[in-house]
């Protein structure tokens, strides 16, 4: 039996990063695949783009890592362009869509957001039908072997952590509770053949002043809400919201 950890989101939030892969190293495993969006929001996007290459087996395309490689329309694009340089934005050109492989009989899919984009966004209060398009074949993803659809579909994107169709929460910017999180997949990697098989969300305490101190010291964009967020888990639309009262 082999443990895959999944991780996503990371948003160059370093300390919740290192928490969360000193983690890993602990348990043991060896195999981590990354579902995208290692950059923007946080300080230090350079820094978790290096880490994360180096680190992760396979890593997939997110929406800020497609939408930061397009020429910048905001001040908050040119930052983190600049924070990049051209070698790592010409690497997130390069990233996959999905990424996909057999567990234990069972045919796994993970990518960043659905099945259709990478700016589609799916939450677990979806109508049953929204959910379930998700283990479809699209252009997007590709089909199986033979055409078949999978059995378990994993995703980042929205920030919060759950487990029905298999969503991968966030290491950088969770948004319903402080702590980092990812996922462990277990099973007989590669093989299609019946085995034990079974999924875990694990939850990383890490130093959230220190991301904070390294946001202030570089001047992040949109620095209020990015700070409340880390500090509280409350997504800075809901913020806007509020503000708006």
């Amino acid at each position: 039996m082999e443990q895959i950890a999944v991780i996503s989101d990371v948003h160059g939030n370093i300390p919740a990063l290192e928490a969360v892969l000193n983690d890993i190293e602990r348990r043991g495993i060896e195999r981590i695949i990354c579902l995208g969006d290692m950059v923007g929001k946080g300080p230090c996007s350079e820094l978790a783009v290096d880490i994360v290459r180096e680190g992760c087996e396979v890593v997939v395309r997110g929406n800020w890592d497609d939408s930061i490689t397009k020429p910048a329309e905001t001040e908050v694009g040119t930052y983190y362009q600049n924070q990049l340089g051209q070698d790592r934005l010409d690497y997130l050109k390069t990233l996959p869509y999905s990424v996909q492989f057999w567990m234990s009989v069972r045919f796994v899919r993970l990518y960043h957001a659905s099945q259709e984009s990478v700016y589609t966004r799916i939450h677990p209060s979806h109508p049953h039908e929204t959910r379930h398009a998700m283990f479809e074949n699209t252009d997007a993803t590709g089909e199986g072997p033979n055409g078949i659809e999978p059995d378990v579909v994993g995703y980042g994107d929205i920030h919060n952590a759950y487990i029905q169709h298999l969503r991968i929460g966030s290491v950088g910017n969770p948004l319903e509770r402080t702590d980092a999180s990812y996922a462990i997949l277990e099973g007989d990697y590669g093989d299609d053949r019946p085995g034990m098989f079974n999924v875990q969300l694990v939850r990383v305490p890490y130093d959230i002043e220190l991301a904070v101190a390294q946001a202030i010291e570089r001047k992040v964009p949109e620095l209020e809400y990015y700070l409340v967020e880390l500090r509280t888990g409350v997504y800075r639309r809901s913020q806007k919201k509020l503000a708006h009262q």
